[in-house]
């Protein structure tokens, strides 16, 4: 059961994160088959982070409410250059005479997640909400492949929470629109519509049928040593298994950025 679960997780992470998968969908399916049925026997030996516990359950009747360790901002925007260096000039106005370096990392047009892992383990997830307050979507997003039920690595904290976005891949939310509009269902207007429409169902088994993403860029809370720049958070978040970014970059200073 055990060799099992490791398995299965690493090809989750191989095929969801890297997109680099090793064995066939068919292949994945026996072994998962086998693991459910060996858990079955031995219930004992139950695990929440199991892969066989990303699907099912009864649907919620409402979510509960979350408050969040610390508020969750939004991002700020603008599409114009000058104000792209107003805001340069008063980040070094406050910093005076330190050095400043930039990271550029693409946007992903879904909806913002904080996600908690103790000792390793997924224990809850949660939108946004008004910042302070979100819903707690923990079975819904335990269907998302891409969100491992269980860190990596060498140093897995005792406690962290991560922020990063929910997101439907245009070619998933091409196929869904497909999907409804053969069952005469409405289509969605667009991913980050259908993203949010997915994460408020109240059936866990409905959102497992959606092909979700994920990416994090971000940590809100940890325990232990805190990384220095951002570059160092993102690459921490990728050592823990985590999905990051595939591109980003490291600027010297706001040409670069603009470049």
């Amino acid at each position: 059961i055990l060799f099992l679960r490791r398995e299965l997780h690493r090809h989750n992470h191989l095929y969801y994160v890297e997109a680099a998968p090793v064995i066939s969908d068919r292949e994945f399916d026996a072994m998962m088959r086998e693991l459910s049925d060996l858990e079955a026997r031995h219930p004992e030996l139950f695990d929440p982070a199991s892969p066989t516990q990303r699907v099912g359950g009864s649907p919620l009747k409402e979510f509960a409410s979350v408050t969040h360790r610390r508020p969750m901002m939004s991002l700020d925007n603008t599409y114009d250059e000058n104000e792209l260096r107003a805001f340069d000039q008063r980040v070094h106005k406050i910093l005076g005479d330190r050095a400043v370096t930039y990271v550029v990392e693409p946007k992903v047009d879904g909806v913002s997640l904080s996600v908690q892992y103790e000792r390793g383990a997924l224990t809850l997830a949660a939108t946004r909400g008004d910042g302070v307050t979100g819903d707690d979507i923990t079975a819904n997003v335990k269907t998302i492949r891409a969100v491992p039920l269980r860190l990596e690595g060498q140093r897995i904290p005792d406690f962290i929470e991560v922020r990063g976005e929910a997101f439907l891949p245009v070619e998933g939310f091409l196929r869904l629109n497909e999907e409804r509009e053969k069952q005469g269902e409405p289509l969605f207007a667009n991913p980050r519509n259908a993203t949010a429409g997915s994460l408020k169902q109240l059936d866990p088994n409905i959102v497992a049928a959606r092909p979700l993403s994920a990416v994090f860029y971000a940590i809100g809370e940890l325990q232990g040593a805190a990384p220095a720049t951002h570059a160092e958070e993102i690459a921490l978040l990728k050592s823990l298994g985590l999905p990051v970014p595939q591109s980003h970059w490291t600027s010297a200073n706001i040409d670069e950025v603009i470049a």
